[in-house]
């Protein structure tokens, strides 16, 4: 259990999960992309996945050159059942049932990483927010090309 703690204390590491957390059902990550999210080189990027994928964190597959990695969840249900004695049952955590429940063990795993979870709501709020007004915009736009053409042809009309 030892080595366990000792993979996941480097906040690299953590943030590697976090990543491959956010990734959820695309999975997979190359390397090189993941380097590249990181900030770090790729021989760096590859060291830190080598430690996780020892510990069981991490799942790879080759493709040609490349070796494509993935998040494996067997170790965090072990470091969960390790836990659970420790933990007070005042903080039990009822299963995730929603999108909102996902979003929130997210969050969480966010703020255990030290991830910046305040960049990543402010981006999501931002997105959102761009996509509301590009909607609207459209519409707006739509209407106000609408509109001079039906009330051109009712005055046609008219006598």
């Amino acid at each position: 259990m030892a080595d366990t703690f000792d993979a996941i204390a480097d906040s690299t590491r953590r943030e590697i999960l976090h990543i491959l957390l956010e990734r959820g059902g695309a999975g997979e990550i190359a390397a090189a992309e993941l380097a590249e999210l990181l900030g770090v080189t790729v021989p760096t990027a590859t060291k830190h996945l080598g430690v996780l994928r020892e510990q069981g964190f991490v799942g790879a597959r080759q493709e040609g050159r490349t070796r494509y990695f993935r998040l494996e969840l067997a170790p965090f249900d072990a470091l969960q059942a390790w836990l659970a004695p420790f933990v007070d049952d005042a903080y039990d955590v009822a299963p995730v049932s929603s999108a909102t429940d996902v979003a929130l063990e997210v969050a969480a795993f966010n703020a255990w990483a030290g991830a910046d979870v305040g960049a990543h709501l402010g981006r999501a709020l931002a997105d959102r927010s761009h996509q509301a007004r590009t909607a609207f915009q459209g519409a707006s736009d739509r209407v106000t090309q609408a509109l001079p053409e039906t009330v051109t042809r009712r005055w046609a009309k008219k006598p």
